[in-house]
């Protein structure tokens, strides 16, 4: 017997609202996420460049190419050699937009918790014991929340260690949703 996800409304809302608030400590009070960047020694130079070229918002990469088969083009490969390579995302200026990003950042736990409830119903059966459903939320709510951002690293240059510590707030947020899911799994009939 599965359990039906109209069942398991309250441990989505209950786990939406404790990732939120984990994520809240974690950026707010505990701040080891304000390592992940790095400051430009020539900020200012570079916001004119970028700011000269009326770069629209997006995400960038330099030297760019379209198709890897330029890789073959030896100037393109000059450019690669000289550096600098990376990547840049171009936001709308002016101060973000704090009240959206926290609506964004809400919604994408919601859906997470409804996606962990999606597969928890098709997998446990009504009255299954806690730690087995904490295992199973535990599990997935981390795979949800946070297994996506190992390619950042692999492909885009994002620090191992700034992986490493989103990682651990997706082991936190599938803890907290996990404990919400097993306290409120339904009862045998």
């Amino acid at each position: 017997m599965t359990v039906n996800l109209s069942q398991l409304w309250m441990p989505i809302v209950l786990g939406t609202v404790l990732a939120w608030v984990a994520s809240a400590l974690i950026h707010m009070l505990i701040k080891y996420h304000n390592t992940d960047y790095k400051p430009l020694s020539n900020e200012d130079e570079v916001r004119a460049a970028v700011r000269k070229g009326s770069a629209a918002v997006g995400f960038y990469c330099f030297p760019f190419c379209s198709d890897m088969s330029e890789m073959k083009n030896e100037a393109l490969q000059q450019k690669f050699i000289e550096g600098p390579v990376g990547f840049l995302a171009i936001f709308p200026n002016g101060m973000p937009p704090m009240g959206k990003l926290l609506i964004q950042q809400v919604l994408f736990f919601l859906i997470g918790c409804f996606l962990i409830a999606y597969c928890a119903g098709l997998a446990l059966a009504p009255g299954t014991e806690y730690m087995t459903v904490f295992r199973f939320v535990a599990t997935v709510g981390f795979m949800t929340f946070g297994w996506a951002v190992v390619p950042y690293s692999i492909w885009y240059g994002h620090p191992w260690s700034t992986t490493a510590k989103y990682l651990l707030d997706a082991l936190i947020y599938g803890a907290v949703v996990a404990g919400a899911f097993a306290w409120l799994w339904p009862a045998a009939v």
